[in-house]
């Protein structure tokens, strides 16, 4: 089957390309990885050089800048924005209408409620137990698609 791409007209005039992710139809654009394992919403858009992890979901309406990254397993509601340049850690959920700036960082198990601001440059890390019971879950998680992804190769 041949890729299509679908090249937009950004606010300058300039045309971009994109390609439609396999899984979901969002668009992606040729720079970016995306996981085969990931859901692009097809209104959704991944943007050069970011990075979205195995059985992420990006939901409708969502916008992964330039050089972003999502961590496995991580759930972004809709109309979420994360800014150029952030990192966010795997068994992240990124509650819908969230922006967060420009290289902010939200590590591993983090929950973000819906209709957040996280400031450029912002740090948000779990404390304690919680942290402790994120790791497991990550980990827990992690083994279960490893086994998951065993099965369905056998």
């Amino acid at each position: 089957m041949a890729r299509m791409i679908e090249e937009l007209e950004d606010e300058t005039g300039a045309i971009i390309k994109y390609k439609r992710h396999t899984n979901g139809r969002g668009l992606v654009s040729p720079s970016a990885r995306v996981a085969e394992t990931a859901f692009v919403d097809a209104t959704a858009y991944v943007e050069a050089h970011a990075r979205v992890g195995l059985d992420s979901w990006i939901g409708a309406g969502s916008w992964i800048d330039k050089g972003a990254t999502v961590g496995d397993r991580t759930f972004v509601g809709s109309n979420v924005h994360i800014g150029e340049g952030c990192v966010v850690g795997s068994g992240v959920r990124i509650g819908s209408n969230t922006k967060i700036g420009v290289d902010a960082m939200v590590g591993n198990g983090v929950r973000v409620e819906r209709d957040q601001l996280i400031a450029p440059g912002s740090v948000i890390e779990l404390k304690g137990a919680a942290k402790a019971r994120a790791a497991k879950s990550v980990r827990a998680a992690t083994a279960y698609g490893e086994s998951q992804r065993a099965r369905r190769a056998a």
